[in-house]
């Protein structure tokens, strides 16, 4: 995501599902940047994120393996912010929730002209 090795216009869609949890935020404008250069202009993309604030250091992965990656959290309006900003056009977006807690974010967009 950070370098995209494909041409210009060259991808009908995008899908980043729970991938940007592991951006750090100031690369994430960089990230939406290769999208959208890569991305055919009114193309869609689909993006799913962890909600909320903050980034914590992951040690542990599933089934007890030792790892060592960040997990960044966002808040659906400032992911929303940063893709108009990188030239996408937010046309949906939602919170998947739960009793105990907010577990995720979706957004549906696509790349302007």
């Amino acid at each position: 995501m950070t370098d995209l090795n494909l041409a210009e216009s060259s991808v009908a869609g995008l899908v980043a599902w729970y991938s940007l949890i592991h951006i750090p935020d100031d690369q994430v404008g960089s990230v939406f940047a290769h999208f959208r250069r890569v991305m055919r202009p009114g193309s869609p993309l689909l993006l799913s994120f962890h909600v909320g604030d903050g980034s914590r250091l992951k040690t542990q992965g599933y089934g007890g393996h030792p790892m060592k990656v960040y997990v960044h959290r966002r808040q659906p309006v400032q992911m929303a912010a940063w893709l108009q900003e990188g030239g996408f056009t937010v046309e949906a977006q939602m919170t998947l929730t739960s009793a105990e807690s907010s577990l995720g974010g979706i957004i549906f967009a696509r790349r302007e002209s």
